[in-house]
This record gives structure tokens, sequence and C-alpha cells, in this order.
């Protein structure tokens, strides 16, 4: 019974690791959007509307992973929520300055 019970809870991932797992997935979307996005060569004002539409499933996982991170630090659900927006808005904020310089330059990001 306790080998199973420790099985089980290694099986399990914790908040933290699911944070980690879901950045990376969102980060890789945001990234892949970008570059296709500079290969378009869309305008800054399209890339921006875009940007926020796009990588929805990744952005929404990662924003769920954060609030259930917070709550399990115990966080306030408003705390935990405010935290996991500012994170998903400071990640738009980040790659709409990546656009700009890239674009810039007229280069593109490598793989």
């Amino acid at each position: 019974m306790l080998i199973t019970t420790l099985v089980l809870a290694a099986m399990v991932q914790s908040p933290a690791a699911t944070v980690d797992r879901t950045r990376a997935a969102f980060t890789k979307c945001l990234r892949d959007d970008l570059k296709r996005s500079l290969e378009a060569k869309i305008e800054e004002a399209e890339y921006g509307m875009r940007l926020k539409a796009n990588c929805a499933n990744e952005r929404d996982a990662f924003r769920k992973a954060v609030i259930a991170l917070g709550r399990a630090a115990g966080d306030s659900e408003k705390v935990a929520t405010e935290d996991a927006d500012w994170q998903v808005e400071d990640y738009h904020e980040n790659f709409t300055e990546k656009f700009k310089d890239y674009k810039s330059t007229n280069t593109l990001p490598g793989d």
C-alpha cells in the first residue's frame, strides 16, 4: 500500500512543474507565431491584435497553472489571478517588443 501511494504521488505533477511545462509550451507558441508574423511581414498594429488572439490554448493552460501554483502557496484567488494575468501580459509585452526589434532590423529570430 505504501509503495502504491508513493508511485501515485510521484506521478502527480507538482504545481511548479505544471507551470514550467505550460510556460514552455506558451513561449514556444509565441516564438513560432512571432517568426510566422515576421515572415508574413505584417504590421506592428496587426501583430499586437493577433498576439492576444493566438496561442489561446497554451496561454489559458499557463494562466491556470500559475493560478493553481499561487493557490497552493496560499495566495487568495484574487492575488493568484492577478499574478497570472500580469505574467501573461508581460509575455505579450515582451514579444511585442521583440517583434518591433526584429521588424526594425528586418531580421528573423533563430530556431
